[in-house]
């Protein structure tokens, strides 16, 4: 077993099967040395488990647990894409967050920071990165957080 799905048994996390896109590109590229990761959602065996805004058809603990679905949906396509080898991460670059709220909702980084933690538990150090987390009044299929990410890889 390698050292990250060592870290993952640990952590109690069991990553999903890596989701399919839902249009016309791919989960990952791999290009220089860096794993892009398209936006993921947050679904769970294809099912959209997270939708509304924050603020209005979702409260922020709701939306912090749509963030995690996404950030273990972005590992498992990772991982996916590295032939089951997340040990290839060499750090986790940049996470971008976004978040439909409504109007006047302003705690997206805290949102966010449910994304990002799970970055730094799984990977350390290396999972620490930069990020935004902006707010938006509309995400494809209604979802309540969307993420994409950039990892350097060996």
């Amino acid at each position: 077993m390698s050292k990250i799905d060592d870290r993952l048994q640990e952590l109690g996390i069991t990553l999903p099967t890596a989701p399919k896109p839902g249009g016309s590109y791919v989960p990952v590229v791999l290009a220089a040395g860096m794993a892009f990761v398209a936006g993921q959602i947050p679904a769970v065996d294809g099912n959209i488990r997270y939708t509304g805004a924050v603020g209005r058809d979702a409260d922020e603990d709701t939306a912090r647990a749509a963030a995690r679905t996404c950030a273990l949906n972005i590992l498992a396509a990772l991982r996916s894409a590295l032939d089951g080898d997340l040990d290839r991460v060499r750090r986790c670059v940049k996470l971008g967050v976004f978040v439909q709220c409504a109007e006047g909702f302003d705690r997206q980084p805290e949102v966010a920071n449910s994304a990002s933690d799970v970055m730094l538990q799984v990977f350390g150090e290396a999972g620490r990165h930069a990020r935004f987390a902006v707010g938006t009044n509309a995400l494809p299929r209604n979802v309540t957080v969307e993420i994409d990410a950039i990892f350097e890889i060996d």
